[in-house]
């Protein structure tokens, strides 16, 4: 099997106990990541890696502290992959709960395979449109059409995992929101069926991403905004749907 990353910050021990205890219980192998926490980021670190300008543009939102982070921290986690004994890794983030099926997926998964680069483990769509499916084991892997947006669990090939790391940098969109744009990233990405992550507990000592967007004020009206996110919705559709389109007709 593939080793197992668990980000976590330093201060939300809870979340890493939960974390260790199911993956141990499960027999999984797996690394803590320290994760990286953006309100202890300096304006100077923030804008080495965040490219405020081209957010402005083309972002459905201005991005908070806690999203600077968490990219920051799958960038760390990516690269453990990247430089990993195996082929492969898989990676949580640690507010995740598993169902039983959790290691023997990820067994199957780690086996040579060709279909997909990076395997969503979580889908908030029970009933997920998907372009192809294909058995694995008992399971199922299939194509979505549309990528799920959460990272809350998903594998990645070691090529894929350097792929990622090294074109990360500066960034402008939420790191789940980045690899819904898959003719941008190239990446093939897969989501096994049924997924064996679920949403966990999201108590956190550091706050979470929701408060914090909550907080921000965006400089637009509600009305502006939602003309915003309105247009940012339709632009992501066309372009998805254009590509999928070109993807399967040149098959």
């Amino acid at each position: 099997m593939w080793p197992s990353y668990v980000i976590n910050l330093a201060d939300n021990t809870r979340r890493m106990e939960n974390s260790a205890r199911q993956l141990d219980q499960a027999g999984v192998p797996w690394h803590r990541i320290d994760g990286v926490n953006g309100w202890q980021l300096s304006a100077d670190e923030i804008n080495r890696v965040y490219d405020s300008e081209r957010n402005a543009r083309h972002a459905k939102h201005q991005l908070v502290p806690p999203e600077i982070g968490c990219y920051l921290s799958h960038i760390a986690a990516w690269r453990a992959v990247a430089d990993g004994d195996a082929e492969g890794g898989f990676i949580f983030e640690d507010d995740f709960a598993t169902d039983d099926t959790l290691a023997d997926k990820l067994r199957l998964l780690s086996e040579p395979q060709t279909d997909w680069d990076m395997v969503k483990l979580f889908s908030f769509d029970p009933a997920q449109r998907m372009l192809s499916e294909t058995p694995l084991g008992p399971y199922r892997l299939g194509i979505p059409y549309r990528v799920p947006t959460c990272l809350i669990g998903y594998g990645l090939t070691k090529s894929a995992a350097r792929h990622l790391a090294d074109r990360a940098l500066p960034f402008f969109r939420p790191v789940d929101e980045d690899q819904k744009f898959v003719w941008e990233t190239g990446l093939r990405v897969g989501l096994i069926l049924p997924p064996p992550i679920l949403v966990g507990e999201q108590e956190a000592a550091t706050g979470t991403t929701g408060a914090a967007r909550r907080a921000l004020r965006s400089g637009r009206s509600l009305l502006g905004q939602t003309l915003h996110n309105a247009r940012y919705q339709l632009d992501y559709s066309l372009k998805l749907r254009r590509h999928r389109r070109n993807e399967y007709s040149s098959r």
